[in-house]
């Protein structure tokens, strides 16, 4: 695996536990093995970096779904859900509502797709 896609991979696990706001971008250099000044060049900043992680965890999907055929593996948009992270812009549906393609997902029967980043109407295009 090349350095960028474990550095991504190593943020995104940061991004996981700690949830946006309280990921620190101290904390996630630390994690990526990299300076500050190496962050800001190859991301911009944090928002930019969370972007990147959210990105190769969507792919993720297409190469587990192609690795493991008999295993449905979809991304999903739950769409703007009012969690923490957005309380500050008041903007967002509840989460009960967001996990409607969450659920939909989870629960599809032997034919359903694999490997898609979809949203509650179905597949999006990458």
């Amino acid at each position: 695996m090349d350095a960028e896609r474990v550095r991504c991979r190593s943020a995104l696990l940061v991004f996981w536990e700690q949830g946006y706001e309280d990921a620190g971008l101290a904390t996630l250099t630390d994690a990526m093995g990299i300076s500050t000044t190496s962050t800001y060049a190859a991301f911009g900043n944090k928002e930019e970096l969370y972007s990147a992680t959210k990105t190769a965890a969507t792919m993720l999907t297409v190469q587990y779904a192609k690795a493991r055929p008999g295993i449905k593996f979809n991304a999903v948009e739950p769409g703007t859900t009012a969690t923490d992270m957005t309380a500050g812009f008041g903007i967002g549906r509840s989460p009960a509502e967001s996990t409607r393609a969450v659920v939909r997902l989870a629960t599809l029967d032997a034919d359903g797709p694999t490997g898609t980043f979809s949203d509650e109407n179905g597949p999006l295009p990458w």
